[in-house]
């Protein structure tokens, strides 16, 4: 019982201590409020926007921003602060939902990489580095363009071109833990490997995978907006920053508010992300500590 309440207490005494950090980080902080006004955004996008993302009126089609279209409205008078806010949700989905992907496979091909060595070790990250020697963003586009234009299908686009770079990072920590006393022990009594792998070393791989998972949020949906502004990813009418660029790219010339907008929430998002990404660095790093 005492053991129990021990390890609870340092679990949050940890916890606390990388927020106290993290909170000296004013760029990593003001990155954190926005992506969580973000989040809230996404979910109560229903009650925050006025008007609904396919709600169309051609009489009303290209006003200018104003008290009753905050950013005015596209070539089908769609208002375009409504399809912003429920653009959100398909780029933060995107985001999260290509990184898990990412995460999971990379983290696992790591893992097993650098907790087995030798042949195993040497195939898959030989098969990592033939990957990773293709740039991330056409093989994403390899691959969005070999399963088709839709949201499932770029979300796996997304989330399988960004596998190589966690397998690395897990691989790296791994080979650094794996001779360690506690995974020593925890084979002496007989726990198998992949006990082993899932609860003792893959927690201690938490800070470098949570850095680059939330940098790699910011490069998924970076990634995402890329890929329907070149008609692979999201397809009309469901509103997505990156296709609403692309929409609007006819009309720039007279009606720039049609890109500027949906370009300042791609780069407001993408800052906010690289500030916590930098800021959750510096705290989970561990030569910081006191």
């Amino acid at each position: 019982m005492d053991k129990t309440i021990k390890k609870k207490r340092k679990k949050k005494s940890n916890f606390s201590e990388i927020m106290k950090r993290l909170s000296k980080s004013r760029m990593a902080m003001a990155g954190l409020v926005i992506i969580g006004i973000l989040i809230l955004t996404a979910i109560f996008a229903k009650f925050i926007a006025p008007y609904g993302y396919d709600e169309q009126n051609l009489d009303i089609a290209f006003q200018s921003p104003s008290a009753v279209h905050l950013f005015g409205t596209d070539e089908f008078g769609r208002d375009i602060f409504s399809r912003i806010v429920y653009g959100s949700r398909i780029s933060l989905e995107v985001g999260f939902i290509a990184v898990s992907i990412s995460v999971i496979i990379g983290g696992f091909l790591g893992a097993v990489a650098g907790y087995y060595g030798g042949k195993m070790d040497n195939l898959i990250m030989r098969a990592m580095d033939i990957l990773l020697s293709i740039p991330q963003i056409l093989l994403a586009i390899s691959i969005a363009a070999s399963l088709g234009p839709g949201l499932v299908n770029l979300m796996i686009a997304v989330g399988i071109s960004s596998i190589p770079q966690y397998a690395r990072i897990v691989r790296a920590s791994v080979l650094s833990i794996r001779d360690q006393e506690f995974v020593e022990a925890a084979k002496a009594v007989g726990s198998s490997d992949l006990r082993i792998i899932c609860k003792h070393i893959l927690p201690n791989c938490l800070a470098p995978i949570m850095v680059q998972a939330t940098l790699g949020v910011a490069f998924a949906i970076l990634t995402a907006a890329g890929l329907s502004f070149i008609g692979l990813g999201i397809q009309p009418p469901i509103p997505e920053w990156g296709a609403m660029l692309s929409g609007g790219r006819g009309y720039i010339r007279d009606y720039s508010y049609m890109t500027l907008f949906p370009g300042l929430a791609i780069m407001i998002t993408i800052l906010a992300l690289n500030f916590l990404g930098d800021g959750l660095r510096d705290a989970l790093d561990p030569k910081l500590k006191n």
